[in-house]
C-alpha cells in the first residue's frame, strides 16, 4: 500500500494563473439572502422587453445543455453578474425509490442502475452491498475483484464523459469528440461482459450475473495501452491552454469548510484540498489491497475539479492494472442456492436446482428484518443506500443518497458574484446527473 494519501494535480512546470486575493475573497463572500422562488414563474413573466438598470430575473434551463439533463436555475442578474440563483428540480421525477418497494431484491438492480446512467455499476453495487449486509452473505473473492474492476472502468468512462461535455460546454468542441472516442473503448468492453453498454444489471446480490468472458484480459490491456497517450493529448488540448485556464481558474471557488457544511463530496470536496475518498477512508471491496492515490486540489475552483477528474482516470488505471494481476480464480457468485440461481447445466440435471431457479425468479428470496446504510465512492461523490427489510422478498424502504442531488445545493454559492457565462462552466464542473437527482 502506498504511503502517499494525496497526489498533486498540478505539475511544477505548469504556469498557474490565479485571480487576485481580493477577487477570491469577493467570490467567497456569498450573500446569505435566499432567492425567493415561490412566485418565480410570475416574476419571470413580468420581465419586459426593455428592462431598466435594476436586477433582472431570468431562467437558465431546463433545456440548457450544460445542465446535463432537465435542470432549471432561476437567476437574478445585475447586468451579466449573478446576484442570486436557485436550482429547481423535479422535471425528470421517476419515482424509482418507490418503485423499488414493488420489486424483489433480485429485480432491484434493474431499477437502481437507471438512476445514474453515466455510472450505473456503482448504483448496482451499493444496492447489492446493502442487501448482502442484511443477508449476512459473503461473496467469493473473485466476485469482489470483478466488481472492483468493472467499477473502476466505469469511473474512467464517467470521467471521460465529463471531459467531453465539459469541453463542449466551454467551446472545446474537439474534446467532445475525443472524450466520446475513448469512452467507446470502455463501453465496448462492458458490452462484451454484460451484454449492454449502459444500465447493465450485472452486479447482483451474491456476486455478479456472469463470469468474465474469454479474452477479457486482452481487452482490458488494450484500454490501458491506449489511454495514457490520449490523456497527454487532453493535457495539451486543455490543461495548459491559456483560454481554458482563463475560463476555469478562479471561477466557482469554494473552501473546504463551505463544502463540508453543504455535505459536498467527490471531486467537488476534494478540489478544496480535503482528501476524503471512501475507497481510502472507509475501504470496501478490496480497495485496502490495492495501491492508489487520492487526488486533491488546492483552490476549490472549476479548474481543480476538471484536473481532479482527469487525474483520477490515471489512478483508476492503476487500480485496473492491479485487478488484472490479482484477479483470483473461483466462483463469481455465492454458492447459496437460496440467494443465487444454480448453474444452467444443473437445471437440466436436478429437480431441486430447477425449483430453486424458479422460486428465485418468481418469488424472490427473503431478507431478514432490519435496516442498513452502505456507501461507496461514485465518480460524483458519496453514493449511499439506506435499505429497510420487513422479512419479505421485497424491501420495505429504499432510499439512495445521491451525490448529484446533494452537490447541487452548492450551485448558488459557487455562482454568486460570477458572470452569466461562468455559470455554464460552474454547473458543468459539478457534473450533475439528473437521473440521479430526480430518482
Amino acid at each position: 500500500m502506498s504511503t502517499a494519501a494525496t497526489a498533486a494535480i498540478r505539475r511544477p512546470t505548469d504556469a498557474v494563473l490565479r485571480i487576485s486575493e481580493e477577487a477570491a475573497l469577493a467570490a467567497a463572500d456569498v450573500s446569505s439572502a435566499p432567492l425567493d422562488t415561490a412566485d418565480v414563474d410570475d416574476e419571470i413573466e413580468t420581465v419586459t422587453a426593455e428592462p431598466d438598470d435594476g436586477p433582472m430575473l431570468i431562467n437558465m434551463g431546463p433545456q440548457h445543455p450544460s445542465t446535463h439533463g432537465v435542470l432549471r436555475i432561476a437567476m437574478e442578474l445585475q447586468g451579466e453578474t449573478v446576484l442570486r440563483s436557485k436550482p429547481i428540480i423535479g422535471y425528470l421525477h421517476t419515482g424509482m425509490e418507490k418503485t423499488a418497494e414493488d420489486l424483489t431484491y433480485l429485480q432491484g438492480p434493474t431499477n437502481v442502475t437507471r438512476m445514474d446512467y453515466a455510472s450505473p455499476l456503482f448504483t448496482e453495487l451499493v444496492f447489492c452491498l446493502a442487501v448482502e449486509d442484511l443477508l449476512g452473505t459473503e461473496i467469493p473473492p473473485r466476485a469482489t475483484w470483478i466488481r472492483m474492476l468493472m467499477c473502476e472502468l466505469n469511473r474512467m468512462s464517467s470521467h471521460l464523459l465529463f471531459l467531453a461535455t465539459n469541453g463542449m460546454d466551454l467551446g472545446a468542441v474537439g474534446m467532445m469528440l475525443y472524450g466520446w472516442r475513448e469512452r467507446e473503448e470502455i463501453l465496448r468492453f462492458f458490452e462484451s461482459v454484460t451484454g449492454l453498454r449502459m444500465n447493465h444489471n450485472y452486479i447482483r446480490p451474491g456476486g455478479v450475473a456472469a463470469d468474465l468472458p474469454d479474452g477479457w484480459q486482452d481487452d482490458v490491456e488494450h484500454i490501458l495501452a491506449v489511454l495514457p497517450d490520449r490523456l497527454v493529448e487532453f493535457d495539451t488540448l486543455m490543461t495548459g491552454q491559456p483560454i481554458w485556464r482563463d475560463r476555469t481558474q478562479g471561477v466557482g471557488v469554494i473552501t473546504a469548510e463551505e463544502a463540508i457544511a453543504m455535505s459536498a463530496t467527490g471531486p467537488l470536496l476534494r478540489s478544496t484540498g480535503e482528501a476524503w475518498d471512501l475507497r481510502r477512508t472507509m475501504p470496501y471491496l478490496a480497495y485496502d489491497e490495492v495501491d492508489f492515490d487520492v487526488v486533491v486540489g488546492a483552490y476549490g475552483d472549476t479548474f481543480d475539479r476538471y484536473s481532479i477528474r482527469l487525474n483520477e482516470i490515471r489512478e483508476s488505471m492503476r487500480i485496473v492494472a492491479q485487478c488484472l494481476d490479482k484477479m483470483p480464480k473461483g466462483p463469481y457468485r455465492a454458492e447459496d442456492r437460496k440467494v443465487t440461481p444454480p448453474p444452467r447445466a444443473r437445471i437440466d440435471e436436478s429437480m431441486e436446482a430447477l425449483i430453486h431457479h424458479f422460486k428465485i425468479f418468481t418469488e424472490g428470496f427473503r431478507v431478514p428484518p432490519g435496516e442498513t446504510y452502505v456507501a461507496v465512492e461514485s465518480p460524483r461523490g458519496e453514493l449511499g443506500c439506506y435499505l429497510v427489510s420487513d422479512g419479505g422478498p421485497k424491501p420495505q424502504r429504499v432510499h439512495i443518497r445521491a451525490p448529484s442531488f446533494v452537490n447541487l445545493q452548492s450551485l448558488p454559492h459557487l455562482m454568486y458574484g460570477g458572470l452569466l457565462a461562468d455559470a455554464v462552466a460552474i454547473i458543468s464542473s459539478v457534473d450533475p446527473i439528473m437521473g440521479e437527482v430526480d430518482r
